[in-house]
């Protein structure tokens, strides 16, 4: 999965999931410390009310952002791959817990939203296919060696992007909720305040 499968699903199931949580907590208790949600309201936009977006689709994809150029550039000679550190449950597990530590003390939801982004990434990329990546360092400190030619890599990516279905459906899938997205934005007018505020 690339940029905008990652971030365009992590985004869509996100609006979704607050969709379905605040309708249920509304039906229960009208007085839910829950943003209230009224029918027809766009599930962006309630999302926009509980979260920074701009975060979420940081943390959709962070491990890509520092993984590739540690495991393709840095550490090309030793690794020469780019899944290695952030693309562990250790990592994962080390942003949600500094996430419930930062909620429980201030109130802030920032880190929670990343460690989210970062979860969805990690499912996407179906790293349980790779035991000694996503469980490092429990088999060992070191990763699986990976093509040093970087050039190869952007072939097989870009290969996949055309004859692999798990990579093209997910890319027209996230591109498909990026395009709602913004056209939202351009009709509400929010386009300007969303990229300076994360508001909608």
């Amino acid at each position: 999965m690339l940029i905008l499968g990652h971030a365009g699903i992590t985004l869509g199931c996100a609006a979704a999931l607050d969709t379905v949580l605040n309708k249920r907590m509304s039906s229960r208790d009208s007085s839910s410390s829950l943003v209230k949600w009224y029918p027809g309201e766009s599930g962006f936009k309630l999302l926009a009310k509980h979260i920074d977006i701009r975060i979420l689709l940081i943390g959709s994809l962070l491990p890509d952002i520092i993984d590739k150029p540690l495991g393709l550039i840095i550490l090309q000679k030793s690794v020469s791959n780019g899944r290695v550190f952030c693309h562990s449950l250790f990592f994962l597990i080390l942003i949600a817990l500094a996430g419930i530590y930062l909620y429980r003390k201030q109130r802030r939801n920032w880190l929670l939203v990343l460690s989210f982004g970062i979860f969805t990434h990690l499912v996407f990329d179906q790293m349980w296919l790779t035991p000694d990546i996503i469980l490092w360092p429990l088999y060992g400190w070191s990763f699986p060696q990976g093509n040093p030619n970087i050039f190869i890599w952007l072939e097989d990516m870009l290969m996949g992007l055309i004859t692999n279905p798990d990579t093209y459906i997910s890319e027209a899938v996230g591109a498909l909720v990026f395009l709602i997205f913004i056209l939202q934005l351009i009709k509400s007018k929010s386009l300007t305040s969303f990229i300076t505020r994360g508001t909608i």
